[in-house]
């Protein structure tokens, strides 16, 4: 029988490594980059500033107030991905999981594996790809245009991010939906037979049983999209490089250009990242806050 002494000594042993990565990999570097975003920090010696200073808010007051607004534009379109994810992504997933539960759909196997086909494939050649589709002079979208020739159809310089977003829904649609199918197989068919049984409805099936059951799913890949939302880096520096002036800039891509583009400016990239996790932590609080009122129990 062990002591109380070797219990707290074998909890120490277990969980000291795991404690020392996180707080090296994570906790440092996070407390690290909110304490230089109050510096002016640009380099130091090798850049002729070997004196650093604390300044406080500056970088962050700059950012706001920027003449450009490059700060604002980019948050409009994080936030035009953020809704995008959570509101497009997420119940098209749903609804192709549910379609494909129900067998509603034929070739089942091919169907699930050309839909989740883009979660392999690199951002990196998705974005070469379809900035040549769409922002070539002679890109087949431009093309589609001139033949059509219509005000109906949305033109590139008046709305960049619109393809950006298409591309994105094609891209990620495919995660939740295979989330989604696995979560709703795990559903006793006992509960959904015994409902259609009592009479319920193909609708009232999928709100009063199939929704609630997966109300703590929703929610995660509500997190997930947020998450991968502020975090969009990729696909748009290779499609758009944050072009045409700016107009498809987003946080990441903003942060990127004022550590490693031009007059580098350390202190206010990361003050650009510290707020895109506080922006994070807030949507998902908000995103607990709605499922605590509107969501069911799993």
């Amino acid at each position: 029988m062990t002591t109380r002494g070797e219990e707290k000594l074998s909890y120490f042993i277990l969980v000291l490594p795991p404690l020392l990565i996180y707080l090296t990999v994570m906790a440092f570097p996070t407390i690290f980059s909110v304490l230089l975003s109050l510096t002016n920090y640009n380099g130091g010696k090798v850049f002729g500033n070997p004196n650093v200073k604390f300044v406080g808010f500056n970088s962050y007051k700059w950012m706001f107030t920027e003449p450009t607004g490059g700060f604002w534009m980019s948050l409009k379109n994080n936030m035009f991905i953020v809704v995008m994810s959570v509101f497009g992504q997420i119940p098209l997933g749903f609804a192709l999981a549910y379609a494909l539960s129900r067998k509603l759909i034929r070739g089942t196997d091919l169907f699930q594996t050309m839909i989740y086909l883009p979660n392999v494939i690199s951002p990196v050649i998705i974005g070469i790809l379809f900035s040549s589709f769409y922002y070539s002079n002679n890109s087949v979208f431009m093309e589609i245009v001139r033949i059509f020739k219509s005000d109906a159809v949305f033109t590139i310089p008046n709305q960049p991010i619109i393809p950006v977003l298409i591309v994105m829904l094609w891209m990620y649609t495919g995660f939740y939906m295979i989330i989604f199918l696995a979560n709703i197989q795990r559903i006793d068919p006992q509960i959904i037979e015994a409902a259609r049984i009592d009479g319920a409805s193909e609708g009232q099936v999928l709100s009063r049983i199939i929704l609630p059951a997966l109300s703590g799913v929703i929610v995660t890949c509500a997190i997930l999209a947020i998450s991968g939302s502020l975090r969009s880096f990729d696909l748009i520096f290779v499609m758009t490089q944050g072009g045409p002036a700016g107009m498809t800039r987003v946080l990441s891509l903003y942060m990127y250009n004022s550590a490693f583009r031009g007059a580098v400016n350390y202190p206010l990239a990361n003050a650009i990242s510290t707020i895109m996790v506080l922006i994070s932590f807030a949507l998902i609080i908000i995103t607990r806050w709605v499922e605590s009122i509107f969501g069911g129990k799993e």
